[in-house]
């Protein structure tokens, strides 16, 4: 049976507070280094898959045991049950598409009860991090593409997907969906959004659901 409407939301920042890379570089003492890494790709001043690679590269050595410690930390949004909730009870679909990485996402995505998710997964060797990632990396057109192929396969009416994001590597999404929300977002996502949610509340979205 076909949905009513797809949401599509950015992870880190999105749909929780935290950006896990950088929670993973505090586990190599490198999260200050790690973390302006990030926000510069957010804002667009560096390419998304270079940038990724290298702040990654500052992972190699972190245990997988790391992970769990990090899941600990992460913070869900204020509102994102509720938005998740308000979706699924008019018949509709919700995914994520990140940058970040599937070693969390496989458990915070279907605890929040997000249907469908996409991320980078990190290499590993004898239980540590390489610094690498395996298989193609998670840009700005992938999450374009994500939106459009999880549409197609759900057939979502035309006007009825929205994707929800905070940074530069979020745009293409957000101009392939048919309202394109900035969120908690940097000001080059706030100048080209469809619209610009206010205050760091998910729940906020809830009366532009079609």
């Amino acid at each position: 049976m076909a949905a009513r409407l797809l949401v599509v939301l950015d992870a880190d920042s999105t749909l929780i507070r935290n950006e896990v890379i950088e929670l993973l570089a505090d586990e190599a003492g490198r999260g200050a280094e790690v973390a302006a890494a990030t926000e510069a790709a957010m804002r667009g001043e560096v390419d998304f898959a270079a940038s990724l690679r290298s702040r990654v590269a500052a992972l190699a050595g972190v245990p997988v045991t790391a992970f769990a410690r990090v899941l600990e930390r992460i913070e869900p949004t204020p509102g994102v049950t509720e938005l998740v909730d308000a979706v699924h009870t008019r018949g509709g679909v919700v995914a994520v598409v990140s940058g970040g990485f599937h070693e969390i996402l496989d458990t915070v995505a279907p605890r929040l009860g997000v249907d469908v998710w996409r991320a980078n997964r990190l290499r590993v060797s004898d239980g540590v991090l390489t610094g690498e990632v395996d298989g193609d990396i998670v840009d700005a057109e992938a999450k374009a593409s994500a939106l459009r192929s999880w549409a197609a396969e759900l057939g979502v009416p035309e006007g009825a997907t929205l994707a929800i994001g905070d940074g530069a590597n979020d745009l293409r999404m957000m101009a392939a969906a048919s309202l394109g929300l900035a969120f908690n977002a940097k000001p080059a996502v706030r100048r080209q959004a469809d619209l610009v949610v206010g205050s760091v509340d998910l729940s906020q979205v809830i009366p532009l659901l079609p």
